[in-house]
């Protein structure tokens, strides 16, 4: 890695971003990896280089709709589809240069989860924001459960953003949490492919239970049952209300929290996800229905690491990347995680070593998935965590829902 420290970043005249200047903030932001502390990135990137990025940006995604329909591509266009990548800057840049970078006939959709847990979550979620700048229509970033007040406070991105913005800090993570509101929820390509950070949700529609006062009416939304559990269109998709980060959702809320959290399982139906303390788990039927339904041939999600997975049966380990949850008549459930040996601080000597993969889709129906699976970037410079690795629980189970400070002011778009 060259020693010779570069200019600090500045923001185009006129805010038109160009390939060069995305090039030079990623070459930036690995050099800074190396060779300078945390504490020193606003020398590199000042704020108002920050904040012009993130609020153009946040421009941008903000007019997507919560299911972005990816349409115009043609014999010589491909898709990557790319899962959580966790602050792991350095397997991202390296992702990017083996697939090729974003371009006219290269598209790309991120699953979510850019941030907690690795080192370098702010220097990846604002590469990625670049290239969204650089090419609204060629990429495209959808929300991850990370994206969230509760994971950041949890397992570390707002300890890393403070930490390097110091006394600027809190105004840099408002930023960002008025970001993630933006990030779309799903996204459906060329027709056929239905992606999504956790997968499928329900329908919103609860009963209702009509109490009588002597004033006035009041109408109470009952929480179900589980057999009263129904799967939910993409209509009651598009109209959900994204811009929530937290939980509780409840309601027309549900959604978002279903989208974000949810897993598949091998038990047919719909069940709460007990183990999460949040979503839904779905059976091979459901991944049946909603495919036939809507004509789909895959459904392509993320939010299971090498840690989630080796905790649940039927399904399988992550040691490559990806797996194939349900094969049905219709088509097919994957999971993709783009994180390699993950996560990067880990309480044991023994680690999990898993690959990381992405997805490539092409021409004609761009729904015959082609695996890509890689190595992690080593060595990758030294960093500390941002979190309490040897205590926190992993894979975000057990939501502890008496975290959630509901007091804590909105963040500011």
């Amino acid at each position: 890695m060259e020693s010779v420290p570069p200019s600090p970043i500045t923001w185009p005249d006129g805010g038109g971003l160009t390939n060069e200047w995305v090039h030079g903030l990623m070459s930036s932001f690995q050099w800074s990896s190396w060779n300078l502390p945390p504490s020193q990135l606003p020398s590199l990137l000042p704020v108002s280089v920050f904040d012009s990025l993130v609020l153009t940006a946040s421009k941008i995604l903000h007019k997507e709709r919560n299911c972005v329909h990816i349409d115009g591509l043609d014999s010589e266009s491909n898709v990557v589809v790319v899962g959580d990548i966790h602050g792991q800057l350095h397997d991202l840049l390296f992702l990017l240069k083996d697939t090729g970078f974003p371009c006219q006939n290269r598209f790309y959709v991120f699953n979510g989860d850019y941030v907690d847990r690795g080192a370098w979550g702010l220097e990846t979620f604002l590469v990625l924001l670049s290239w969204k700048v650089l090419m609204p229509d060629r990429v495209y970033l959808l929300r991850g459960n990370h994206e969230s007040k509760y994971c950041t406070s949890m397992y570390g991105f707002e300890k890393e953003v403070l930490t390097k913005y110091g006394d600027k800090g809190k105004h840099v993570y408002r930023k960002c949490l008025g970001c993630f509101e933006g990030l779309p929820l799903a996204s459906i390509i060329s027709g056929r492919v239905y992606t999504a950070h956790g997968g499928l949700f329900r329908s919103p529609v609860l009963p209702k239970r009509t109490t009588r006062g002597k004033k006035n009416r009041r109408v109470v939304l009952l929480e179900p049952e589980p057999s009263s559990l129904k799967l939910g269109t993409l209509d009651e998709l598009m109209q959900a209300r994204r811009s929530v980060l937290d939980p509780p959702w409840e309601g027309s809320n549900l959604i978002p929290g279903d989208v974000l959290w949810s897993d598949p399982s091998m038990t047919p139906g719909l069940s709460p996800n007990e183990q999460r303390g949040i979503g839904l788990l779905w059976g091979p039927d459901c991944t049946e229905d909603f495919l036939k339904k809507y004509e789909l041939k895959l459904i392509i999600r993320s939010h299971e690491g090498p840690d989630a997975r080796e905790k649940r049966t039927g399904l399988g380990g992550m040691d490559k990347g990806y797996t194939i949850d349900h094969n049905v008549e219709s088509g097919k459930l994957i999971t993709i995680f783009s994180a390699p040996d993950y996560p990067q601080f880990q309480a044991t000597e023994e680690r999990y070593k898993n690959k990381g993969a992405y997805i490539i889709l092409q021409a004609p129906d761009f729904s015959d998935p082609q695996f890509h699976s890689f190595e992690a970037v080593k060595p990758r410079p030294k960093a500390h965590p941002y979190y309490d690795f040897e205590n926190v629980i992993d894979s975000d189970d057990e939501m502890d829902k008496s975290a959630l400070d509901t007091n804590d002011e909105q963040p500011n778009r």
